[in-house]
């Protein structure tokens, strides 16, 4: 069977940065599932999965474009250390849910500087090329239940 939409997939998975540093991997873990064509990973790599089939085994390189977006400076901002409060340790790296124009944002501290902190509204991934090697391991229909509720029951999905 070969991927297309409303299937339920699963693959194993080794994401590395242009240094080929591993970013994340399901080694070790069960595959990850999803159900292709809903959107729920980054759609460079939902392209390259359309169409192949268990025990395919790829690498393919996907652009920030198709993958976590492109850097937008002006989600990086410097506010006050006290829009802190509560926060004892506040270290860069730390992640925050906050508050624009927009709506809600999800933040990252990536720098300290006095009573100043900046944070980045950014995805951690954004502007960076994502290499996948990718081996495919399970294709089948989607169910009924798992499209209602959008996304995979079992093994390496969703336990109810």
């Amino acid at each position: 069977m070969q991927i297309a939409n409303r299937h339920a997939v699963s693959f194993h998975y080794t994401l590395t940065d242009d240094q080929g540093n591993v970013i994340d991997s399901s080694d070790g873990r069960e595959p990850l599932a999803y159900i292709h064509g809903e959107g729920h990973i980054v759609p460079g790599l939902e392209k390259a999965l359309e169409g192949r089939s268990v025990g395919d085994q790829f690498k393919v390189d996907v652009s920030p474009e198709e993958g976590y977006g492109v850097r937008h400076d002006e989600l990086v901002q410097t506010v006050p250390r006290a829009a802190f409060q509560g926060v004892e340790d506040l270290q860069p790296g730390m992640q925050f849910q906050g508050r624009n124009d927009q709506g809600s944002i999800n933040v990252t501290v990536s720098k300290i500087e006095g009573d100043n902190v900046t944070v980045d509204g950014n995805h951690p991934l954004a502007g960076q090329t994502l290499h996948f090697a990718v081996e495919i391991t399970g294709v089948r229909d989607a169910s009924e239940e798992e499209l209602a509720h959008g996304h995979i029951h079992g093994e390496g999905g969703h336990h109810h």
